[in-house]
């Protein structure tokens, strides 16, 4: 299993990064990326300390790995998964979203089912299999870029018969080695920081476009593959004082481009085949395990929210107010509503084939559905009881660094318990989650994670169970008549 230095090594392998216009040669070092990479090397050590190993590092066949690539057979193994989940998500309160714990739910999910992928595409599962314990036993970072650019479809005739690059990934050519794929795929979240990409579909793809079903894993250093990064917030963060969390918890959106890149057959899964590139996710645990891993991570950032609520209202005198109590106790409520959700998707874990277990899918799209929809009002909700603080903060600590106007700070600025300095950098804390740049990119974030609402009430409306909801009504009736 690697240290934090070892990753830190590891990414340092000639991939191709663009920050606008400039190539950047070592993500490790640059200013728009080295804290977060500091962070991604911070859960590579600590998943692996004294205090943490006995929960987060499994043991099969002799071999080490972390628990986030622990196929779950009990209740008992999903509370494992859990705890590393939340370890993980509470030493970054929630906002790196795509930590090295969620594509490798996915990939071990998707790994619990290998006579799936052999039934669709001949030696694929054995394929998938041996994959997942490449990965497990590398402890690879991985991300997936499972979604098209937006505006690009077009049916598969006019893309052949236009003499343009269609902008969406496709195998272009094939031979015995293995594919060449060429194209864009979205959303890289974290990819900068990861060894490897998985490339596939969570969009349905229409028939005639069956050359955008390939399915495969691909190193971010292989030639042809390029990744092009939006704003870094990290280098917008002056200092960790004003922008803690701009500073060292932003974990990157990209594209990532692919241009004539081959990919050998081993890393192929899925190839040709429209009506199965989307339901591998579904009908294996590989959905459902990670986006549990989403809803535990969620807890984290709201658990931070909701405290961020009261250290605030304590800060502008605000928590005697009986309405401000009555709102505060609202914010708790929800907390612990998300919470009492997920423990219900392991309490009440269902089987697969195989001998497997999963979390509950129902409660576990019921909670991806609650964060969905609550996620800005409730940020609204501490906004409101914010007030106006941080903008009758200076623009920043420098003015601290004057002693003639740090002492003009702390003399107008302060409350008789509460220095000037203590009040800005909790301000600082509470813009930097509900009003930057970097807080507007995780209103986003939690918004569309896993697809638009109604995509949340179709997975709901599929999973209720209507059968048995139809049957409480069918059996009162049946109780009386005329």
């Amino acid at each position: 299993m690697l240290t934090g230095k070892e990753y830190l090594e590891s990414i340092r392998d000639g991939r191709k990064v663009y920050i606008g216009k400039e190539l950047i040669e070592d993500i490790t070092t640059h200013p728009a990326f080295a804290k977060g990479a500091e962070t991604i090397a911070m859960i590579y050590d600590r998943k692996v300390a004294p205090e943490n190993r006995d929960v987060m590092v499994s043991e099969e066949d002799g071999e080490e790995f972390s628990t986030y690539f622990l196929k779950p057979k009990t209740r008992a193994d999903i509370e494992r998964r859990y705890e590393t989940h939340r370890r993980i998500a509470s030493w970054t309160h929630g906002f790196m979203g795509r930590s090295p714990d969620n594509f490798p739910s996915y990939l071990t999910g998707l790994a619990t089912q290998p006579e799936l992928f052999n039934e669709i595409l001949d030696g694929a599962g054995d394929r998938l299999d041996a994959y997942y314990r490449k990965a497990r036993r590398e402890d690879l970072f991985m991300s997936h870029a499972v979604t098209n650019p937006q505006g690009s479809r077009r049916a598969g005739a006019e893309i052949d018969a236009a003499d343009v690059i269609s902008p969406t990934l496709r195998v272009v050519s094939e031979d015995d080695e293995g594919v060449t794929i060429n194209g864009l795929k979205m959303i890289g979240t974290g990819a900068i920081y990861c060894h490897e990409t998985w490339v596939g579909n969570l969009q349905p793809v229409p028939p005639g476009n069956e050359a955008e079903t390939i399915t495969c894993a691909v190193p971010l250093n292989y030639e042809g593959v390029s990744i092009w990064s939006r704003k870094s917030y990290e280098a917008m963060a002056n200092s960790e004082f004003d922008m803690p969390l701009s500073a060292r918890y932003d974990e990157t959106d990209a594209a990532i481009l692919f241009e004539n890149v081959k990919v050998p057959w081993d890393r192929v899964f899925l190839h040709n085949n429209v009506a199965m590139t989307r339901e591998i996710y579904f009908r294996t645990p590989g959905h459902s395990l990670a986006n549990h891993q989403a809803n535990v991570r969620f807890v984290e950032k709201l658990r931070l929210i909701v405290a961020i609520a009261h250290k605030l209202t304590d800060s502008n005198k605000a928590g005697a107010i009986p309405a401000v109590q009555s709102t505060l106790g609202n914010l708790a409520a929800q907390l612990a509503t998300l919470e009492s959700m997920v423990r219900g998707q392991i309490y009440d874990c269902e089987d697969m084939p195989n001998g497997y277990v999963t979390i509950n899918r129902r409660f576990m799209y019921a909670a991806l559905h609650w964060c969905t929809n609550n996620h800005s009002k409730i940020c609204d909700i501490v906004r409101e009881l914010m007030g106006g603080g941080p903008i009758q903060m200076p623009a920043d600590s420098s003015v601290m660094e004057d002693p003639e106007l740090n002492k003009k700070f702390e003399t107008y600025w302060s409350l008789p318990d509460q220095s000037a300095k203590e009040r800005m950098k909790l301000f600082r804390l509470a813009w930097d989650i509900l009003g930057t740049e970097f807080a507007g990119r995780h209103m986003l974030y939690e918004k569309f994670y896993a697809g638009p609402s109604f995509i949340m009430d179709l997975y709901s409306y599929q999973l209720a169970g209507w059968d048995k909801l139809d049957s409480v009504v069918d059996d009162l009736m049946a109780g009386y008549d005329l």
